[in-house]
């Protein structure tokens, strides 16, 4: 099952759930709609702390190509900006953006998406 996250930034939220994402075994992307130079600095220490080096990624722009490829979508505030195809499930996560804030926050947001991953993973293995 291939998962494309998408934010606006694709430098926080959509950066840790694809990590974490490829970490379970999974085939992940991330997007954004208006994309940053560099994953925020907090994101990239807070990923640090669980074994993921986020340094050296770089943010994209999203592209309809992305999610063409995708057979789940999981948006993170990226609103109207996201492309909607006919076909693929989409699945919408209200979380904080991590962007400046306290690396408490930041690991409360890592942690929130760690746990929906595995509610995802579970609805994935479900037959429809």
């Amino acid at each position: 099952m291939n998962v494309l996250f998408v934010c606006v930034r694709n430098a926080g939220r959509s950066q840790m759930a694809h990590a974490l994402y490829e970490l379970r075994g999974g085939s992940a992307r991330s997007a954004g709609s208006d994309p940053a130079d560099a994953v925020h600095p907090e994101v990239v220490e807070a990923m640090r702390e669980v074994g993921v080096d986020l340094a050296g990624r770089e943010p994209r722009r999203l592209e309809r190509a992305d999610v063409e490829w995708a057979d789940v979508v999981v948006t993170m505030g990226c609103g109207d900006a996201c492309p909607v195809l006919p076909g693929k499930r989409y699945v919408d996560w209200q979380l904080p953006d991590p962007a400046g804030r306290p690396l408490d926050e930041v690991r409360a947001v890592r942690d929130e998406i760690a746990g929906r991953l595995a509610t995802l993973d579970r609805e994935l293995s479900l037959p429809r």
